[in-house]
């Protein structure tokens, strides 16, 4: 097992890692808004928010040595399922490869968070 980590992202703010990569396959903790160099979440809407939490999945992706093709799987919180469609014309920039995905919608995110994406990314 081979902890992936990279400045590019934010620091986890708890006892886990950015990511684990194990067998060729990548399993990339939740990542919020937060940016990496102010260490805190800037953007305040919906879009903003989406745009930095693909940014930081890039970063992590690129860490292990892959990109957005690579990701298999993605998991994506909303703290208001409102936000779907705004949410989704950020994500189809990103993930053009469509991989499969879930979307739901939670009570409450870290940090105040409005969204949040996991993703499992296998080699090719």
């Amino acid at each position: 097992m081979k902890i992936i980590e990279t400045k590019k992202a934010p620091a986890a703010v708890g006892p886990y890692s950015q990511a684990v990569e194990i067998n060729g396959l990548l399993y990339a903790s939740g990542q919020v808004a937060i940016d990496p160099a102010a260490g805190k979440i800037i953007a305040t809407d919906i879009e903003g928010q989406a745009e930095q939490c693909c940014k930081n999945v890039g970063a992590i992706l690129s860490a292990a040595g892959m990109d957005f093709s690579n990701v298999v799987k993605t998991t994506c919180f909303l703290a208001d399922i409102a936000d779907f469609k705004k949410f989704n014309a950020v994500y189809e920039k990103y993930f053009v490869s469509k991989p499969a995905r879930s979307c739901v919608a939670v009570k409450d995110l870290p940090l105040g968070a409005l969204c949040e994406i996991e993703i499992i990314a296998g080699k090719n």
